[in-house]
């Protein structure tokens, strides 16, 4: 689960990692509060207005500002809230602001003794451990850095037995070239970092830029942070950050029926149990000539209710042509879900696009007799082949 800049910082600030203060606004008054407050408290000419969508690269599309005074802190906002803001990450679409972050200014006199570093603890999958990836180029986008000059990025592997050590920590400061009072605080900025990604059970923890300042702090002045789905069960606080508002509302509408769903851009609907053999349904689609609309997975136990619910959100999709059923009976029985799509279809009425529905395991002859009997405009197959053949028709008719 994604959760914006500021949320970040809360719970980096609450493991005791030092951060960028700042107070978000929903709108431009609320914003030259903020900016009041900040300058009160930390004696500063300047304040940052940070837009707050789940993607980066926002700087470049205009969602950063700063602002030397209450006027331009005004004016600041008003252009970056309801803007919809275009980055590298969103897409050509775009992404609607409608908070804003005003931040304090971190890049105070002596800013030539400034440096920003890169810093982001993230799984390695291949090796099955965590990671800590970190560069000297902060500040930019590291794809870059590893394109040009990989040998700039380091990687320092930690033992889950023992977690970071005091070495490890102490040898990323190094290599990051700070010395003195600064290297003293990067290595309690990296534990306290690494402390905060283990506790949270994040799968990202990104901070880019890591700032020392001139008078030797470390900041973090961003901060991507990823949550586990999986352990929200664990952190009510952390789960109630989830911003649906930024999230695709087909996957909202899924995730509240505890369907998994991603939406694609294809013409060929897939309702499935389980995510293994919806990625072979997916594939059996481009086979067959056509491009998968969604990714949808309807568990172990799907019935008419998951049925229909997986109906409604893939004929919300315009571009949706046909939807294949790919259904294997092992722990449902195949009847129950040919009873689940027949109630399903009658349900809901017309549905303008035919649906190919393959059912293989227990009761799979039942259940096939079931739709063929059922007057419905649904193919019935048992065979993949068959399914992919009558994926191929339809899709010729429809052409």
């Amino acid at each position: 689960m994604n959760i914006h800049e500021y949320q970040g910082k809360q719970i980096l600030k609450s493991f005791g990692v030092n951060v960028q203060e700042g107070i978000v606004a929903d709108t431009p008054e609320q914003a030259v509060e903020a900016a009041k407050q900040l300058k009160i408290d930390y004696n500063s000419d300047w304040v940052v207005i940070k837009a707050q969508i789940h993607a980066g690269g926002r700087g470049k599309g205009g969602g950063v500002k700063l602002a030397k005074n209450l006027d331009e802190v005004k004016q600041r906002a008003t252009d970056i809230i309801g803007m919809q803001l275009v980055t590298p990450q969103t897409g050509p679409e775009g992404k609607l602001v409608s908070k804003i972050l005003v931040a304090q200014d971190v890049y105070y006199p002596g800013a030539s003794e400034t440096k920003e570093f890169y810093i982001s603890v993230l799984l390695d999958r291949a090796a099955g451990r965590n990671i800590i990836m970190y560069s000297t180029e902060g500040g930019m986008d590291i794809e870059e850095v590893a394109e040009h000059t990989p040998h700039l990025i380091f990687k320092e592997e930690i033992d889950p037995k023992v977690g970071l050590q005091g070495f490890q920590a102490r040898k990323i400061a190094f290599n990051l070239g700070v010395s003195g009072a600064a290297f003293k605080e990067m290595v309690k900025f990296v534990t306290a970092l690494y402390k905060a990604y283990e506790a949270t059970d994040s799968s990202m923890f990104e901070i880019n830029p890591v700032l020392k300042t001139s008078d030797d702090k470390v900041i973090a002045v961003d901060a991507k942070v990823n949550l586990d789905e999986n352990a929200l069960f664990r952190h009510a606080d952390y789960a109630a950050m989830r911003d649906v508002t930024e999230e695709d509302p087909m996957e909202v509408e899924a995730s509240a029926s505890n369907l998994n769903f991603v939406n694609l851009d294809g013409n060929v609907g897939c309702m499935v149990n389980g995510a293994g053999l919806a990625m072979a349904t997916m594939d059996i689609i481009k086979l067959a000539g056509g491009e998968p609309a969604n990714f949808l997975d309807v568990g172990g136990t799907a019935n008419a209710q998951t049925v229909k619910a997986a109906f409604n959100i893939i004929l919300k999709d315009p571009n949706v042509k046909a939807i294949l059923i790919n259904i294997f009976g092992g722990i449902v029985r195949c009847d129950r879900v040919a009873q689940g799509v027949i109630d399903a279809y009658q349900e809901i009425g017309n549905i303008p696009v035919p649906i190919i529905c393959r059912l293989q395991g227990t009761n799979a002859e039942e259940a096939k007799k079931l739709i063929d009997e059922s007057g419905l405009q649904v193919y019935s197959a048992i065979a993949l082949k068959e399914a992919a053949d009558l994926v191929t028709k339809v899709l010729a008719e429809k052409a």
